[in-house]
């Protein structure tokens, strides 16, 4: 055997190149399974929290709600926005990183029916329907990645939720 034979078919070191070619795909999936995981827990947490502000809104006396159109009034708008934006009414911390009480919206309308029938129960008598609140709030994404230059620049996370206020 000669010695040009034996170092093409000697396999050291096989292993050991193979894994420096598929370590950095490796460490791109890793690292975008992180960051769309991170992507999904924020998402949820936000639209947990507009869900939440809209309950809240939802269940508050129909004395907060004079008028049938537009924005909601202190001091319910700026409690509302509290629920949605730490989960208290006052007080607490944020839910999520660089979030602003100006992205979040609570505005209302009035429906008068409802898959074609006229509005009763607890929304008898008002002659302007039921009232209706929308809760929707926008936040920049914060990227787990971001000191490895994903910076996510321009990424928003937005959610908007829906209810009827019962005038409890």
């Amino acid at each position: 055997m000669t010695s040009a034979s034996a170092l093409v078919e000697n396999e050291n070191g096989a292993a050991a190149a193979e894994l420096a070619m598929v370590t950095p795909l490796l460490l791109i999936i890793m690292c975008g399974a992180f960051e769309l995981g991170n992507f999904f827990l924020n998402e949820h947490i936000l639209v947990k929290a507009v869900r939440d502000g809209a309950r809240f809104a939802a269940r508050q006396n129909f004395s907060n709600y004079p008028a049938c159109s537009g924005p909601v009034a202190d001091p319910l708008l700026t409690d509302t926005r509290n629920v949605v934006k730490t989960g208290q009414v006052s007080g607490g911390t944020d839910r999520l990183p660089y979030w602003a009480a100006t992205t979040i919206s609570v505005t209302m309308s009035c429906a008068t029916t409802a898959g074609g029938q006229t509005m009763t129960g607890i929304y008898r008598g008002r002659t302007s329907g039921a009232p209706i609140v929308t809760v929707s709030a926008t936040v920049p994404y914060t990227p787990v990645l971001r000191s490895f230059g994903f910076r996510g620049v321009g990424l928003n996370l937005n959610a908007k939720q829906e209810a009827a206020v019962m005038g409890i």
